[in-house]
């Protein structure tokens, strides 16, 4: 039985974007569950679509109009928001009841909210907390490769950890990701860069955690598993969309 929603980090430079929201899923459509928002405890209301086996799942299995902790995707919208695609929910107690479980399995040690990104680094402007972080996906089946996507994030990281690969640890607050530490990996290898204009540029650096070198190649994206009813923990987990 899996002892985490978020699986461990396989190599140095793995790619990764997911997290985990705890909220009610409302569907935009009662009949058609594929699309609407997570509402937090909070109030917040997180634009949401369903992926891969999770439908199945949340139609046999869960009380919709019951708060659950969902296995997220996250995506930034045009407007700065977040777009989260949901592909599993951690609740052992529920879906795995055969397991040793109670009330205290259900809870991650990193709390709700948590959100691991792990990618390049290439916009930075400590001053104003903003950052940008490329992240790589995996193959598809049929071997073509999606086009990267880009991830709007809050925090300060220095300007001299630009174009380097960096595992991030953050929090959502609201329709935000806020960086709580962080970790740089070493400098990722530029391609196509012409005439020197390679970088984006930031603001003068200043704050930051401590960084740690290490080696490696970029590998696939985040995967995670969800809980499913019978004495064990299954997959329900889709490739992320672009």
């Amino acid at each position: 039985m899996r002892e985490h929603p978020i699986a461990p980090v396989t190599e140095p430079t793995q790619y990764r974007a997911i997290g985990v929201v705890r909220g009610v899923y409302v569907p935009t459509d009662a009949e058609q569950l594929t699309r609407g928002i997570i509402r937090t405890a909070e109030g917040a209301e997180l634009e949401a679509v369903v992926l891969g086996r999770l439908l199945t799942l949340m139609r046999r299995h869960l009380n919709l109009e019951e708060p659950h902790l969902w296995v997220v995707y996250p995506r930034s919208r045009e407007d700065g928001g977040l777009h989260l695609q949901m592909v599993g929910v951690w609740e052992p107690s529920t879906l795995a009841p055969d397991q040793e479980a109670g009330s205290s399995t259900d809870a991650l040690p990193e709390g709700d909210d948590y959100f691991s990104v792990r990618g390049e680094l290439i916009y930075t402007r400590p001053e104003t907390g903003d950052l940008v972080v490329k992240v790589r996906v995996m193959p598809r089946p049929d071997g073509s490769r999606p086009v990267p996507f880009k991830l709007q994030l809050k925090g300060e990281v220095p300007l001299e950890h630009l174009r380097h690969f960096v595992a991030l640890n953050l929090r959502r607050t609201d329709q935000f990701l806020q960086l709580e530490s962080f970790e740089v990996i070493g400098p990722v290898a530029q391609r196509g860069t012409r005439g020197g204009k390679g970088r984006r540029d930031g603001a003068s650096a200043k704050g930051g955690k401590a960084a740690k070198a290490g080696k490696g190649r970029p590998a696939a994206s985040a995967q995670t598993a969800s809980a499913q009813k019978g004495g064990h923990l299954g997959s329900a987990v889709s490739r992320p969309a672009t």
